[in-house]
């Protein structure tokens, strides 16, 4: 892949992949767990866990917009990052060293959130350097740094499993992602270079340019509600299949590693796919389609009553995560161009506001039916969002679609 390579050339774009892998070890080594550590092992309530996933998502909001606002006033990321990756180190270690109700709700209601702004700061590292570049090489290095992530989760669950087989706790994770937040600062703090003059300058004059408000109008506040809620199944996803897999369908707890090993592995290859079908018919068609593959396999996963059929349903679960994943992150950079900082905010302010709304999901859900009535309620929450998303955008699905259409009979001509 020529593009790829010319993308991991670039200093700053291959430091930040370094970051982005670390940065996704530590979810990676605590996401799959953390449902069963603080409900079933520090023995918060189904309700309460939900309360505390709605909280968080709240905060954040906050924290995101108000880190990438900053950023794009001051017109330089690498200080920042150092500062809130601090957070993460601080984060995991806290739930590990001091294991508790309390150390918990902490490190996921204040400590992490600020840690997890980390990853919008390194987006919008990657797109600034990404803009200096031709158009198939700025595509390559964003989904070449959303392929870390991935890659993160296809090394590390499984990992973590094995090394925690037999185990009395899995607490132990929280300490690998407390390391590997540490190796984030190291990362920026030697391998990321930084900022020069000009750039600067340059993203103060676009915060300038436009006004924080102006920026988060309401037809850009409507299409980023109507992406967190399709990305409400995603964590549908990350919360329920664990309980599921070690619930009704009767599977251990090393096999949740393996199964979200398997789906991140094939992810890996599918961004790319993915970003190709973006190129061709356009980011809300690519979406659409997504959606459509994960909203069937979210609907067998609830239905699931024996460890095989959740191994068998890895396959049409990595083909929509990895548009769900990725096609987003396009889609809210560009709603906001002129500040990149603010708009690469809005990755993180879809994760954790999807986040949000799966919290209201899963308690709405769980108390209807259980753990599969939290991902059938998902399922109609993600169908509402892209019905919102093809009402803001469907004439231009069309208008790419016909295009896509036409330029094969054009070159046949």
């Amino acid at each position: 892949m020529p593009s790829l390579s010319v993308a991991v050339r670039d200093p700053v774009i291959r430091a930040s992949m370094l970051t982005i892998f670390c940065f996704g070890f530590s979810g990676a080594a605590t996401g799959p767990y953390q449902s069963v550590i603080g409900v079933r092992e520090l023995g918060l309530g189904n309700t309460h866990y939900a309360t505390l996933l709605l909280l968080a998502a709240t905060v954040n909001v906050c924290v995101s917009v108000t880190i990438g606002a900053l950023a794009d006033r001051i017109g330089r990321y690498r200080s920042l990052m150092l500062v809130v990756t601090l957070f993460g180190v601080t984060g995991y270690g806290t739930v590990f060293w001091l294991p508790s109700q309390a150390s918990f709700v902490l490190a996921v209601l204040i400590l992490l959130p600020v840690y997890n702004s980390t990853n919008a700061l390194l987006f919008a590292n990657v797109r600034s350097a990404a803009n200096r570049m031709e158009g198939s090489d700025a595509g390559a290095a964003n989904s070449a740094a959303r392929a870390m992530i991935s890659l993160a989760w296809v090394l590390v669950p499984g990992l973590t499993a094995f090394a925690l087989a037999g185990q009395a706790s899995m607490l132990p994770a929280y300490l690998l992602a407390s390391a590997a937040a540490f190796l984030c600062v190291l990362l920026v703090l030697f391998l990321m270079p930084r900022e020069r003059g000009e750039g600067s300058a340059a993203a103060v004059a676009l915060a300038d340019r436009l006004p924080f408000g102006a920026a988060l109008s309401r037809p850009r506040l409507l299409r980023i509600l109507a992406i967190a809620m399709i990305c409400s199944m995603v964590h549908a996803h990350d919360q329920t299949l664990p309980l599921i897999l070690t619930g009704q369908a009767g599977g251990k707890m090393t096999d949740i590693g393996v199964v979200v090993g398997i789906i991140a592995f094939l992810e890996v290859g599918l961004i790319f796919v993915w970003a190709r079908v973006q190129s061709r018919v356009g980011n809300v068609a690519a979406l659409t389609a997504g959606v459509a593959i994960y909203v069937a396999y979210l609907a067998m996963l609830s239905f699931a009553s024996q460890r095989w059929q959740v191994y068998a349903l890895a396959l049409p679960a990595a083909v929509g995560a990895a548009a769900l994943i990725s096609l987003p992150i396009t889609y809210l950079q560009d709603l906001i161009r002129e500040r990149p900082g603010l708009g690469s905010s809005l990755i993180s302010v879809n994760y954790f506001l999807s986040a949000g709304i799966f919290a209201c999901v899963f308690a709405v859900g769980t108390r209807l039916a259980g753990y599969p009535g939290s991902v059938r309620t998902a399922v109609a929450m993600g169908l509402t969002g892209l019905a919102l998303l093809l009402f803001l955008d469907g004439r231009t699905v069309l208008s790419r679609l016909r295009s896509a259409i036409a330029a094969p009979r054009h070159r046949s001509n």
